[in-house]
């Protein structure tokens, strides 16, 4: 019953991806040295998760792996290796030192990026908001005029107005 729940519960694939935590990744590593249906299990796990990540990764754009190696100095990729354990020349991986294992990148553009399906839209959006503020330009001042005709044909209409004489019995 406890292999079907490690099975089914979604544990393995967790384990696999490095997400469960250290009490859960112990009991994973006993049963998979004691059951041999949940590690034929976790095998064809791997296998699956491997293929379905290598079918769906995305490559990177061409020229990135030499602009990257253009940008870093051959001391920096030994510092690197030396760091990270990786140097074929290297006799003892614990005298690691200090320095935090990233590489600095200089960045020389300082413009944004945008994908080119939103520059149209922004673009878009842009003669948009100018159209739309020449029409309240234009509808402001039309109303304005036509405010002052109002008055205008108000006044004209009150002097042109005869007075009504009153009359007196």
């Amino acid at each position: 019953m406890k292999t079907y729940h490690y099975l089914k519960s979604g544990i393995l694939e967790a384990y696999l991806l490095g997400l469960t935590t250290e009490k859960e990744k112990q009991e994973v590593e006993n049963l998979l040295s004691t059951d041999t249906d949940v590690l034929a299990q976790l095998n064809e796990l791997e296998t699956a998760m491997e293929e379905y990540f290598l079918d769906n990764a995305v490559p990177p754009p061409p020229g990135v792996r030499e602009a990257i190696e253009l940008r870093i100095s051959a001391t920096e990729i030994k510092k690197w290796e030396t760091i990270n354990g990786t140097d074929s020349n290297s006799k003892s991986t614990s005298s690691r030192s200090t320095e935090p294992s990233y590489v600095d990148v200089e960045v020389d553009n300082t413009h944004i990026r945008v994908h080119k399906n939103w520059r149209a839209a922004f673009i878009a959006v842009f003669i948009l908001s100018k159209v739309f503020l020449v029409l309240g330009l234009y509808y402001y001042f039309k109303s304005s005029s036509q405010e002052q005709e109002i008055i205008r044909l108000k006044a004209k209409t009150e002097q042109a107005a005869p007075i009504p004489r009153s009359v007196t019995p």
